[in-house]
């Protein structure tokens, strides 16, 4: 259902214009928590995956293009608002990326215990908040084999727009959810799977130690941006292991790091 608009007054589409991300996740009434995707490949990804529309969102120019294929997938009677691109970025203060929004019905998470069950390789993010890298640490997450995503209370929401946006819908490709609060790696080691902080410390092993890559169920544990890992974390991991690095370089950033160790670490079937 094609609606025309000229002003963001109207109660539809205060997803879009007047929520913030804590509102959107409505977490006093869950079943309206709502997130927003961006772009007509990240809401295709999404629409794969089960995730269900509520409203789209585009520039008049896409109803008849980009955003033609979503509108074919979704219900009749869903609305689809529209306007021209100036009047959009006038109304939203940005332009929208590839001009299609699709406010989406944001799902009951599953429990840890779900999301590990049959994973060999699971990322821990651990109070990691920018939304950048949250979105990258899950594009890594989905190329290279890693079977769940854990995340601590403290972590940034992956479905947060802008995580969204940079993981290119890879929040939608690995199983992931909050832990509660509590002992992180005690936690870990009751789900059955071993830990390995990443960390520079004098017990650090390098990350392509082999007893690492044998370890048949692994977490690896990815710290904050600034201050790393907290050191009960560090000290109560099965293992710690660094990054060999050059030129006096300390670390790298959290996404790079999760990157490269994702890769290292990677679950390996015989030939």
């Amino acid at each position: 259902m094609i609606v025309e608009i000229d002003d963001i007054t109207r109660e539809e589409l205060t997803p879009y214009f007047g929520l913030t991300e804590a509102q959107l996740r409505s977490r006093l009434r869950p079943a309206e928590a709502l997130f927003i995707a961006e772009s007509p490949k990240v809401i295709n990804v999404a629409l794969d995956a089960g995730y269900e529309p509520v409203s789209l969102l585009a520039e008049r120019k896409h109803i008849e293009g980009d955003a033609a294929p979503i509108i074919a997938r979704c219900d009749e009677s869903m609305p689809v608002y529209t306007a021209d691109r100036a009047l959009l970025a006038s109304l939203t203060g940005y332009t929208l990326t590839r001009g299609v929004l699709c406010a989406m019905r944001r799902p009951v998470l599953p429990t840890v215990e779900k999301v590990t069950h049959d994973a060999r390789r699971v990322a821990v993010i651990d109070g990691v908040t920018d939304t950048t890298n949250i979105g990258a640490i899950f594009r890594s997450a989905a190329a290279l084999g890693v079977d769940a995503v854990l995340l601590t209370p403290t972590s940034c929401d992956p479905l947060n727009r802008r995580a969204v946006r940079v993981s290119m819908g890879s929040v939608f490709l690995v199983p992931w959810t909050f832990l509660p609060h509590g002992n992180l790696t005690a936690q870990l080691r009751a789900l059955g799977l071993t830990s390995v902080a990443l960390a520079l410390t004098n017990r650090s092993v390098p990350i392509d130690y082999p007893a690492l890559k044998a370890t048949p169920r692994l977490a690896m544990i990815l710290g904050t941006e600034g201050d790393g890992l907290a050191d009960e974390v560090i000290d109560t991991a099965d293992f710690t292991a660094r990054i060999p690095m050059s030129h006096g370089v300390d670390s790298l950033n959290v996404a790079a790091a999760s990157a490269l160790a994702f890769w290292e670490l990677r679950t390996r079937t015989e030939a």
